[in-house]
C-alpha cells in the first residue's frame, strides 16, 4: 500500500532526537509556552526571514488571530479564494466579516490577481491569498493592489512552509502569514499547531495577547482574547523537523518532478504547473483529469492512495450556498471537478512513483 503521506518513515528518522526532547519536557514539567516554544518561534522566524513568529494552537487559529489583530470586524469584506480548505473562510466568518470569493488561475489553482480589483468595494478591508498545494501566489500583484486600495494582506501559508518567491519566503509579504502544522503538512507536528509571522512589532505584541486570553501579564486582561497556545511537546517535534525542512521540501520537489516527467503528454491528463515565479514545495501533487473516477478506482485496486482536494469549492458548500447562490466561478468549479492528488512525501521512492504512473498510463485515454 502506498499512502498519501507516510509519517512513520519520517518519525523513524528523527525518533531518537524527538524522544530525548520529549523526555526533557516531561522531566521539566513545563508544558505551555515554555523554552521549546520560545526557541521554535525564534528558529522559525529566522528560517522564514520574518522579524516575529507567534505560535498558536492551529492553522485555523492563526488565520482567526491574524484577521482579528489587523482589525477585521463584523460587516467587513475579505477577498479570498473559493478553492481552499474551509478554514480560510471560517476564520473570516468567526469575526462576522464576509468572505468575497474571487476565481482562481487555471494553472496554479491560486487566486487570480487579475480578478481581484473588480471585487473590491467600500467594505473591503483585506485580501487573504492562499498559497495552495505549496505554490506561491503572485504576491507582487496582490501587494500592489493592497497598497493602492489601502487593504491589509493576510497570507494563508498552511500548505507552503518553505515556498519562496525570488528567495523571499511566503508569509513575509503581507501584514501577516499564517501557517498550519497539521501532521501531514510539509512541516508538521504530532497534533494541531499553528503560527503567525509578521514584520510588525506592534502586531506581534497584539497577537501574543490575543492567543493568551487577552493577557500580557498573568491575571491582567486588557482585551477579550482566546486560548490558542502551542504546547512544548509539539514544539519539540517541530524543532526537530525544522532542521530538516529544506531537505524535506527538496524531496517533495524531486518526487513531483519525477511524476511530471512521466505524466507529461499522457492523454486526458494535465500535470500541475510551476509558474516559474516562485519555488513550489508540493504539499500536494494535484493534476487535472476528466477520467478521475477511473484513475481513483484503478489506483485503489493497485494499493495506491489518492485524494480529491477539493471536490466542492467554498461558494458551493452547503454552509455558504444561500449567500452565494447567484455567483459563478467557472474556473474553480471546473478544477474541482477534475482535480486528483497523488501520494507525495519526501521519502517517496522513484520506484513507487513509476509504479503509480504505470497504473495511470494503463487507464489513460484522450
Amino acid at each position: 500500500m502506498i499512502p498519501m503521506v507516510d509519517l512513520k518513515i519520517q518519525y523513524r528518522q528523527i525518533r531518537a532526537e524527538v524522544e530525548q526532547g520529549l523526555q526533557q519536557v516531561l522531566d521539566d514539567a513545563h508544558f505551555i509556552l515554555g523554552p521549546n516554544v520560545n526557541a521554535f518561534e525564534e528558529e522559525a522566524a529566522n528560517y522564514l526571514g520574518a522579524k516575529y513568529a507567534i505560535s498558536c494552537a492551529s492553522g485555523t487559529d492563526a488565520l482567526h488571530l491574524a484577521l482579528a489583530a489587523v482589525g477585521i470586524k463584523a460587516g467587513d469584506e475579505v477577498i479570498t479564494s473559493p478553492f481552499t480548505f474551509i478554514a480560510t473562510a471560517e476564520a473570516i466568518c468567526y469575526l462576522g466579516a464576509k468572505p468575497v470569493f474571487v476565481d482562481i488561475d487555471p494553472q496554479t489553482f491560486n487566486i487570480d490577481p487579475n480578478r481581484i480589483e473588480a471585487a473590491i468595494t467600500a467594505n473591503t478591508r483585506a485580501i487573504l491569498p492562499v498559497h495552495l498545494c505549496g505554490q506561491p501566489v503572485e504576491m507582487a500583484a496582490i501587494m500592489a493592489l493592497a497598497e493602492t486600495h489601502g487593504l491589509k494582506v493576510i497570507e494563508d501559508c498552511a500548505q507552503s512552509f518553505g515556498a519562496a518567491i525570488d528567495g523571499r519566503q511566503t508569509g513575509t509579504f503581507g501584514d501577516a502569514g499564517c501557517f498550519s502544522f497539521f501532521p501531514s503538512k510539509n512541516l508538521g507536528c504530532f497534533g494541531d499547531g499553528g503560527m503567525i509571522t509578521t514584520q510588525s512589532g506592534k502586531l506581534a505584541e497584539t497577537l501574543k495577547v490575543l492567543r493568551n486570553h487577552g493577557s500580557k501579564q498573568r491575571y491582567h486582561h486588557s482585551v477579550i482574547g482566546y486560548n490558542s497556545r502551542l504546547d512544548e511537546i509539539q514544539a519539540v517535534i517541530l524543532r526537530a523537523k525544522l532542521k530538516r525542512i529544506t531537505a524535506y521540501n527538496g524531496g517533495r520537489r524531486t518526487a513531483a518532478h519525477t511524476y511530471t516527467e512521466q505524466l507529461t503528454g499522457l492523454p486526458g491528463i494535465t500535470p500541475p504547473q510551476e509558474d516559474s515565479k516562485g519555488t513550489h514545495v508540493y504539499h500536494q501533487y494535484t493534476l487535472l483529469t476528466s477520467n478521475r473516477d477511473t484513475f481513483m478506482q484503478a489506483l485503489s485496486k493497485a494499493g495506491v492512495s489518492s485524494a480529491i482536494y477539493y471536490p466542492i469549492p467554498l461558494h458551493r458548500q452547503e454552509v455558504f450556498a444561500d449567500n452565494y447562490r447567484d455567483i459563478s466561478l467557472p474556473v474553480s468549479e471546473s478544477v474541482a471537478e477534475q482535480c486528483l492528488s497523488l501520494p507525495i512525501y519526501p521519502e517517496l521512492e522513484s520506484e513507487q512513483i513509476h509504479a503509480i504512473v504505470d497504473v495511470i498510463k494503463a487507464h489513460a485515454t484522450g
